[in-house]
């Protein structure tokens, strides 16, 4: 059975940090890029990180560079989405979602229905 579950979420104050997981189980993770995502109330979906299927590559938004670190560890199937420095712009439900066979130029402008699988989503909530 497929699953992908994002964890890890919770209530902070402004300036500091969570670390998200995104555990994979019924496919081969290492095979899959995953992409993190995250909504708030009232706005659309955005893409927050994209990390390859072998660790080293990766891309940020704009909004989260340099304040967020995306890695992974294929022997544990999880991915890692380290958050620091947080705005209460960041509160919003974080789901990732794993990808393949996309080239890696591309990767960030796959339409949400071109990912293989997601997972539920976990709550951050930044505090001002």
């Amino acid at each position: 059975d497929v699953q992908l579950q994002a964890s890890g979420g919770g209530l902070v104050q402004a300036g500091g940090s969570l670390r998200l997981s995104c555990l994979a189980t019924g496919f081969s993770f290492d095979d899959y890029g995953i992409g993190w995502f995250r909504q708030a109330p009232g706005k659309e979906r955005e893409g927050v990180s994209w990390i390859a299927s072998s660790d080293g590559p990766a891309y940020y938004a704009d909004s989260v560079k340099g304040r967020f670190t995306v890695s992974r560890d294929n022997a544990k199937n999880t991915v890692y989405l380290q958050m620091n420095s947080l705005k209460p712009e960041d509160t919003a439900v974080y789901h990732c979602a794993a990808y393949y066979g996309a080239a890696w130029s591309q990767v960030r402008y796959l339409k949400y229905d071109e990912y293989n699988y997601w997972g539920q989503g976990t709550q951050v909530t930044v505090s001002s």
